[in-house]
């Protein structure tokens, strides 16, 4: 199914509360990462297709070499996802919920950036956090770490179902998130949400103009159908996101 850049625009305009209300409102209890927060609050919202990659525990002799962390031959997922990953993706890493080693740093960060990624999501640590928080660059994490990834984590496997902060994530899955955190949506229901998403910002819009100005909660907040007809004459006057 292919997502229009039209859908992907709509998104990023909700908020993830209106997200995960209409994704509940379709049976879906729990898209939202919780935990996972921000390194740069301002870079603004994002949204794009999942590209995942996964982590298993490091072991001595996969991910060491004499003690010298020193990344062996075959030791290039990592590397291979970043270099794989297209303009407009986002970059979702299944860390186990583990920070005590970090899922990437401002390197690979950079390069994704460079590249036109979307963002990249880890349910464990980044590195390097002072300078990534400065970057024009969606990425959200559970933690700031300095210890290198070898340590905890060896990437074994991109592009298959993942968990991240314990919500199931498949490869083309949308991910949309802002200064509040990230959602994802499953792929057959990112056009019907992102219809019905904005018609609720605007809807919401119009209903925080009413208790802002001292309107009670029932009968306004759901809106009954005297609200709601308010609400399109509202709308019929021009009123927009």
């Amino acid at each position: 199914m292919a997502i229009t850049a039209d859908t992907l625009a709509k998104l990023k305009k909700c908020s993830q509360g209106t997200l995960t209300t209409q994704l509940f409102r379709r049976g879906f209890r729990q898209q939202f990462l919780v935990g996972l927060t921000p390194l740069n609050p301002k870079a603004g919202p994002f949204a794009g297709e999942a590209f995942t990659l996964r982590f298993i525990p490091s072991r001595e002799d996969k991910d060491w070499d004499l003690g010298d962390l020193k990344k062996r031959g075959e030791d290039n997922m990592q590397w291979e996802a970043v270099e794989t990953i297209g303009a407009g993706a986002v970059l979702m890493i299944d860390s186990r919920n583990d920070p005590r080693a970090a899922s990437a740093g401002n390197m690979l960060m950079t390069r994704m950036m460079r590249k036109g990624v979307a963002a990249a999501v880890t349910d464990g640590a980044f590195r390097d956090g002072t300078e990534i928080a400065a970057m024009d660059f969606p990425t959200y994490c559970r933690a700031n770490t300095a210890s290198t990834r070898p340590a905890f984590h060896r990437a074994v496997a991109m592009q298959e179902p993942i968990g991240c902060a314990d919500v199931a994530v498949y490869p083309g899955d949308i991910v949309v998130g802002d200064a509040d955190g990230v959602t994802v949506i499953p792929r057959h229901l990112a056009e019907e949400i992102a219809e019905a998403g904005v018609e609720q910002e605007l809807r919401e819009k119009f209903l925080f103009t009413k208790i802002d100005a001292g309107a009670p909660l029932w009968g306004t907040y759901p809106a009954d159908e005297a609200t709601l007809a308010e609400f399109e004459a509202w709308k019929r006057e021009g009123h927009t996101l």
